[in-house]
């Protein structure tokens, strides 16, 4: 095979993955998760073949869904983690978090808590948790954050924040920015007190809190 056709495969590999996973959110979005993959390559006009060739299962399809985002959001934080401004920085990812989530709730709810029985999200969802503890860090050198709260508390906050406004975003979108609000005075430092339970941990190894 020449190189300008295997270059075109590639590129056709590539653009049926990409139309694969959009379709793909959308429908489970639409339908629950009970949705085929015939189902998802016909709606993306693709062979059913195909869709295997580049998910082996629906199990999958649904993890690789879930890693767009928890990628995202990764590569956000690691981006904000030179900011000169720590705090605004931690406001900015975690703001930049929930409207992601606020903007499809479908696809929180319907695709991401099966998709957190994956290795691979869970590995993700790991490396986010390091990313967050970077940004607090960070915050909490700079003395804005209170020094008792986790890269892992940030992330959890995030799916906490969405799920409390989550009522009001049909009639009112940007409601979330309230609760991120009441949120963000509970990690500063000033009028802080003790946490009463200690913090939890999303890693595989079952760390918990700070080494």
């Amino acid at each position: 095979m020449s190189e300008m056709a295997t270059a075109g495969r590639r590129a056709d590999m590539v653009r049926n993955r990409r139309v694969l996973l959009q379709v793909a959110t959308e429908a489970f979005a639409e339908l629950g998760t009970d949705v085929s993959m015939g189902e998802i390559a016909q709606r993306a006009g693709l062979a059913k073949g195909t869709v295997f060739r580049h998910f082996a299962s629906k199990e999958d399809l649904l993890a690789a869904i879930m890693l767009q985002l928890v990628d995202r959001l990764t590569s956000t934080a690691e981006r904000l983690a030179e900011a000169d401004d720590a705090d605004a920085a931690l406001v900015e990812f975690m703001a930049d978090g929930i409207e992601a989530l606020a903007a499809d709730r479908a696809f929180c709810e319907v695709i991401g808590r099966p998709s957190l029985d994956h290795a691979g999200v869970r590995d993700a969802i790991g490396r986010l948790c390091d990313a967050a503890e970077a940004l607090t860090g960070r915050a909490q050198e700079q003395g804005t954050v209170r020094g008792d709260v986790t890269g892992t508390d940030i992330v959890l906050l995030l799916a906490g924040i969405h799920q409390t406004a989550a009522p009001l975003l049909a009639a009112q979108p940007q409601a979330w920015r309230r609760y991120l609000e009441l949120a963000l005075d509970g990690l500063r430092v000033t009028g802080a007190r003790e946490l009463p339970h200690p913090p939890g941990d999303l890693h595989l190894g079952g760390r918990s809190g700070k080494s």
